[in-house]
């Protein structure tokens, strides 16, 4: 087999098609690492989390002049801070930074600058994580940059046989890390975000040897759709004019969707349609009387994320209610609050316990450090607490905290439960510091029952899981399987130590009928008599309740 021809050096702009190639490469795999989770739960968003990051990083570099390698990362650098979304999207948005560290003042890129920049990288993403785990994307990163120095020292003038050699030590990282992390090794995975880093190096040593074509013009801003969208739809629930009864929104992942014949047949359904996206990803709007039947629909064209159905006079009393607020919020405050909620009850929450601003986003909707920032430089005040109620937004959330003027203080709720038992410990007679100490202390004392169902078979920490049963994760940890529901919710209130406690909130989901959690209320009472017993509706979606213990 012939050997291909060394590569000296690239420019800013084929460094920049390298990259486009390994987020193109990326994407068609999103779904795959997405399916990468320890637990069994619909909501592994690790690849869409890479994923979209990715686009926010592009969209800055397509903005950059493409003369200068130097310049190129710079933006790349930008563009993925402000984009990052969860945890691996973080720790790949400090790789990129660290990538662009090395290379200020590069005109073009060789394979020593290469490889020192992945070795910077990695040491950028280490210092980035307060506590390194191996096993992880950490480790995958290291042993590439690894393997890309020995092979510069080797020969230093292969650009392609010094990501060839990256990308093979991923690979085998990749493989490696059940070894160093054993719940990987009980639930038969490999680290998401670490085979998601093995898919954008795959795609990059792709492009080098001209394996993949790339289209000719920079992406579509994510975010920007994003944005356009809310916009639209906001409009549209706030004319009002439909002859339908739901507004039901959902975003479609598949392969080859084609959004006329979506729009055709969403018109068949109702009115006030809107389609928007591509092959593999498509968002669609429709106000109907048969929700169902757009949702049967969307189904079967492939997976869906983001599905909201709500009453269309309930958005319209909303739309107004939302300039109220507006017009409420202009009067100055002292220290404002921001939360991340998912769930059109939640939200109902959070205003009802004096929120100043909500982001929308949770469990496979994270949102952007972008986004994140959006709502602290919109708040009335000068101070302001976050709360990201995901454990995987945490990281996100502190990214922000240097990009604004701003004193912002992150109180590290990882549930909604700590969210509102945060925003309910916070005074606003209080002065930051001291309203940070109560809501880290009210946080710390709620308990977390998140029920949902399984999507695969599998063994977590010795519990044997198979695919369809109701799993409930309990502050942090996956410990109880059951057939319904109704019953891991009340195998999971056995883990909990209940004598400590007063007070069971059920926060019932988007899939759970009112009548469904009103009778596992009423069996709650029964069984614990000595416990108040709450039902508010939460509207989530995967989780069938959200269950707070306090």
């Amino acid at each position: 087999m012939t050997k291909p021809p060394a590569l000296a050096s690239l420019s800013g702009s084929e460094l920049r098609a390298m990259f486009a190639a390994a987020t193109a490469w990326l994407e068609r795999h999103v779904e795959a690492i997405n399916a990468i989770n320890v637990f069994p739960v619909p909501d592994g968003d690790t690849g869409t989390n890479m994923y979209l990051t990715m686009r926010s990083t592009l969209e800055e570099a397509y903005r950059a002049d493409d003369a200068d390698v130097g310049v190129i990362l710079g933006a790349m650098s930008k563009g993925a801070l402000m984009g990052a979304r969860g945890n691996s999207g973080v720790i790949l948005s400090q790789i990129i930074r660290g990538l662009a560290s090395a290379a200020q003042g590069w005109q073009h890129l060789d394979a020593p600058a290469l490889a020192q920049g992945l070795a910077q990288g990695a040491t950028t993403a280490y210092k980035a994580v307060s506590q390194p785990v191996e096993g992880t994307i950490l480790t995958v990163m290291r042993e590439a940059a690894a393997a890309a120095e020995g092979e510069a020292r080797r020969d230093g003038r292969d650009i392609l046989a010094v990501m060839a050699s990256a990308t093979e030590a991923a690979r085998e990282a990749v493989a490696n890390t059940p070894t160093l992390l054993p719940v990987l090794a009980e639930a038969g995975v490999v680290d998401a975000g670490g085979q998601g880093l093995y898919v954008m190096l795959e795609g990059s040593l792709r492009y080098l040897r001209g394996q993949e074509e790339m289209p000719a013009e920079p992406p579509v801003g994510r975010e920007e759709i994003e944005r356009d969208w809310i916009t639209v739809t906001t409009q549209m629930h706030g004319i009002g004019g439909s002859l339908y009864g739901y507004c039901t929104e959902c975003l479609v992942a598949g392969d080859g969707l084609v959004s006329e014949d979506i729009q055709r047949r969403m018109l068949e359904l109702g009115d006030s349609v809107l389609v928007v996206g591509g092959d593999n990803l498509v968002r669609v709007h429709v106000h109907t009387d048969d929700p169902g039947a757009a949702l049967s629909y969307c189904t079967a064209l492939g997976r869906l994320n983001q599905v909201k159905v709500d009453n269309i006079q309930s958005q319209a009393e909303q739309f107004l209610a939302m300039h109220q607020r507006q017009t409420a919020a202009a009067a100055p405050v002292n220290i404002a609050t921001v939360a991340v909620v998912a769930g059109e009850g939640m939200e109902q929450v959070f205003r009802s316990v004096g929120v100043s601003a909500i982001v929308k986003g949770g469990p496979t909707m994270n949102p952007s450090t972008r986004q994140l920032l959006e709502a602290i430089e919109g708040c009335p005040a000068e101070q302001v607490v976050l709360l990201p109620n995901d454990k995987n937004i945490v990281m996100a959330a502190e990214q922000a905290l240097p990009l604004t003027a701003r004193e912002v203080r992150v109180v590290k709720t990882t549930t909604v439960p700590q969210g509102v038992a945060a925003l309910l410990a916070f005074s606003p007679d209080a002065d930051l510091e001291a309203n940070v100490e109560a809501m880290e202390e009210a946080r710390a004392s709620v308990h977390t029952v998140e029920v949902t169902r399984a999507i695969r078979t599998t063994s977590i920490r010795g519990l044997r899981i198979k695919e369809g049963q109701c799993v409930a994760v309990i502050d942090g940890e996956l410990r109880v399987a059951q057939k319904s529901p109704a019953a891991t919710v009340k195998a999971a209130l056995g883990h909990l130590p209940l004598a400590d406690l007063s007070l069971i909130t059920l926060y019932y989901g988007a899939d759970t009928r009112e009548e469904e959690a009103q009778a596992l209320a009423h069996e709650l009472r029964r069984l614990h008599p000595q416990h108040d017993v709450e039902v508010v509706y939460g509207g989530q979606p995967h989780y069938y309740y959200i269950v707070s213990a306090e």
